[in-house]
């Protein structure tokens, strides 16, 4: 890289009380250059991060701006210098327009001594901002609440923008948006760079950084494990670096099923209230992993939460081992065999406030319980088997789970239900800001809990995780499910043709209406 860096850190270094987080980084970004920073959760992205924005300060080494030493002791000193951080969990007032959010804080006024606000002003810049990020001037008088999640983030880099921002820090920027939100983001990103911003881009889709990368420096355990360039970067570099080891069997689907095991769940005719007129059929089989494709706001997180009982149900029929279920509520899936993994970890499957050990025996205490009560010295035994045997790296079963990186969260969910022998795991997003060695740890458990008999519905936006783990996939289309997909015709471009309104290739024809019936006494029918 030639000429002056627009940023430059050296040997950076910071520590928390029993944790060395960053071990000496230096990294550099020109005017113009997006360079992705990628590595494992608890590799020190955040950190740095959160350093160079100005909410951290760092125990020694420097950071430089168009080749001046500057120092950053707050975030508003970090905007004021131009350096701006969108953050994954997004920074804005839901109750106020879009107006508002781009100017808060820094509303523009007139006057003299008595002064009030400009607001004509304000609608001409942020109008001008919009029209840069892609935003149709009708959304200025929006409030924030009522627009998507690519809309809100593309909100966000309005008011980058509009701070005269030289550096934009993009913290996993799409792990919410749409296909279509992230091609728009993309489009952002060329133009910003078009303008001299340099971006530092954060994000755990690798896809995404070979896509949208001029460089990438990856992370290990706090020290920089390698730089990558051009044609060097590619998946398996960029995960030998991020790992320190090959992950030759990344996806290890060593107990793949055929199409031979028993049904265990069964939707037949299924509809939902507030869900689509078309009902709704599917089956999961004994050992399978059935992956479930879609756009976002196609239906799937919705069905999968009223199979579950987070939604009321409408009509229709569901059969869980031959026996029919009527769920009214998630506790009554539970008793019955099923667990749902959330979309969400953070909202809907964890107590944020308690410990690791309290998450894990929560939904397990009639499994722990005695005539007696419950046996702490037992309790702590076996909260410690399960988090060795889903090594979850927490310094003790007492420690806050919110203070955990997100993949050690996730293995907190999976363990809390993996006690209760579950025999339907529903998964939705399974690895979502998930790093990369702890998706391999996740997709290994995923294929041996399918090895050990247990049928898993697994709902996923990620397309290589869609193709690597799926035995068969359904694909959902505005809240239909539109067809059908067998293994030795699954590939990306048949599931986007049918995530998009598609017909099904009559190859690969296997929409539910085409399957055979299947009655209590596990016989089949003929369809129809």
């Amino acid at each position: 890289m030639s000429g002056v860096p627009r940023l430059e850190v050296i040997g950076i270094r910071k520590q928390f009380p029993g944790v060395l987080a960053l071990d000496g980084v230096s990294l550099r970004v020109a005017p113009g250059e997006v360079l992705a920073v990628v590595g494992e959760n608890g590799a020190g992205k955040s950190t740095l991060m959160k350093i160079i924005a100005g909410l951290y300060q760092p125990d020694a080494g420097e950071i430089r701006l168009d080749g001046r030493s500057v120092r950053l002791p707050t975030p508003a000193a970090a905007m004021a210098a131009g350096i701006s951080l969108i953050h994954q969990e997004l920074n804005l007032a839901e109750n106020l327009s879009v107006r508002d959010n781009v100017f808060l804080g820094r509303e523009m006024t007139r006057g003299g001594w008595l002064r009030w606000l400009d607001g004509a002003a304000m609608r001409r810049q942020a109008a001008l901002l919009l029209q840069q990020v892609g935003l149709t001037p009708d959304r200025l008088f929006w409030r924030v609440e009522h627009l998507s999640p690519g809309e809100k983030q593309l909100v966000e880099i309005a008011r980058a923008l509009s701070l005269q921002v030289r550096v934009l820090i993009m913290d996993e920027p799409t792990s919410s948006l749409s296909h279509k939100e992230t091609e728009r983001l993309y489009e952002v990103i060329a133009a910003v760079r078009r303008a001299g911003v340099s971006v530092l881009y954060i994000s755990h889709r690798l896809a995404e950084v070979q896509r949208c990368a001029d460089r990438v420096v990856v992370l290990r355990d706090g020290r920089l494990a390698g730089e990558l360039c051009g044609t060097q970067i590619t998946h398996d570099n960029m995960v030998r670096l991020m790992v320190g080891r090959d992950l030759k069997q990344y996806y290890p689907r060593q107990h793949r099923s055929g199409r031979g095991g028993p049904v265990v769940l069964r939707l037949e005719q299924f509809r939902y209230q507030g869900g689509p007129d078309q009902p709704a059929s599917l089956e999961v089989r004994a050992g399978e992993v059935l992956g479930m494709a879609g756009l976002v706001g196609a239906g799937r997180t919705e069905l999968a939460e009223a199979v579950f009982g987070v939604r009321p149900w409408r009509d229709g029929q569901v059969w869980l081992d031959h026996r029919p279920l009527r769920i009214r509520h998630p506790r009554q899936a539970i008793a019955a065999g099923m667990v749902l993994v959330p979309e969400d970890r953070r909202r809907h499957g964890l107590v944020l406030d308690a410990s690791v050990g309290f998450n894990l025996s929560l939904p397990n205490l009639r499994l722990l319980s005695r005539w007696y009560g419950i046996s702490r010295r037992q309790e702590r035994r076996w909260q410690q088997h399960w988090i060795e045997r889903l090594r979850i790296r927490t310094p003790s079963p007492e420690q806050l789970v919110a203070l955990l990186s997100g993949g050690n969260q996730q293995k907190v969910v999976y363990g809390k239900w993996l006690a209760g022998r579950p025999r339907v795991l529903i998964l939705d997003e399974p690895t979502r800001g998930v790093d990369v060695g702890a998706k391999a740890e996740i997709y290994a458990l995923i294929d041996e809990l399918a090895g050990q008999g247990a049928a898993i519905w697994m709902i996923t936006s990620d397309m290589e995780e869609l193709l690597g783990m799926a035995d068969r996939v359904v694909v959902m289309h505005e809240g239909r499910i539109v067809g059908e997909l067998d293994r030795e015709h699954l590939s990306e471009e048949a599931v986007m043709h049918l995530a998009t309104g598609g017909r099904t290739p009559p190859a690969g024809d296997r929409h539910p209406a085409t399957l055979p019936r299947w009655r209590p006494d596990g016989q089949a029918d003929a369809a129809g």
